[in-house]
């Protein structure tokens, strides 16, 4: 792995193209089978589109998370504000950079960015329960699965084109821990 410092940042609309093009590679086609979350023996098509991730970056109870290293892209994950609860998804690393330990960091980091900026109590996500390789990469994270699942939405081939029958989303939810108060300040 490069040592090279990774750094943070919130997307802009200007990143948008270069999101897009990382997510696909991530998880669809061919240049996903580089890394281990491929999806694409699950689905075909798309998994976003320029207009899905437009609507992450603008949307004001979140943000599009950005990890840079030497100012170049390698990874992004939303983190959406829901009361007592953040959600996390749209998460993606370069392929080829998939299996050293870049994720562990990006997650935590996303972890730490709901806590400080919304007091976050929990981070909760959905994962296709058929990917068990990666429920249990969450799990091994503190995630726990709920056993509470959504249908895929077959028919719109904005989320992909199944290759599979009945693909189903699981809820995976983690505790986290709290903002600690710099000594002296209220309590909030």
């Amino acid at each position: 792995m490069p040592t090279s410092e990774l750094t943070f940042r919130t997307a802009l609309d200007t990143d948008v193209p270069e999101l897009v093009a990382l997510i696909e590679s991530a998880y669809r086609g061919d240049t996903s089978r580089a890394g281990w979350t491929t999806e694409a023996d699950l689905l075909e098509g798309q998994r976003t589109d320029p207009d899905g991730v437009a609507a992450v970056v603008k949307a004001d109870t979140g943000r599009l998370l950005i990890a840079e290293r030497d100012g170049e892209l390698i990874a992004c994950c939303q983190l959406e504000h829901r009361g007592d609860h953040a959600y996390f998804g749209m998460f993606a690393v370069r392929p080829e950079l998939q299996g050293g330990g870049l994720g562990k960091i990006i997650i935590a980091e996303a972890e730490r960015t709901a806590v400080e900026t919304w007091g976050a109590r929990e981070m909760r996500m959905t994962v296709i329960r058929q990917r068990a390789e990666l429920v249990a990469w969450y799990e091994r994270r503190g995630y726990r699965r709920t056993g509470q699942f959504t249908p895929f939405p077959y028919g719109d081939e904005r989320f992909g084109i199944p290759q599979v029958a009945d693909l189903e989303f699981e809820l995976l939810v983690k505790p986290l821990g709290q903002r600690r108060r710099r000594p002296g300040s209220p309590r909030p």
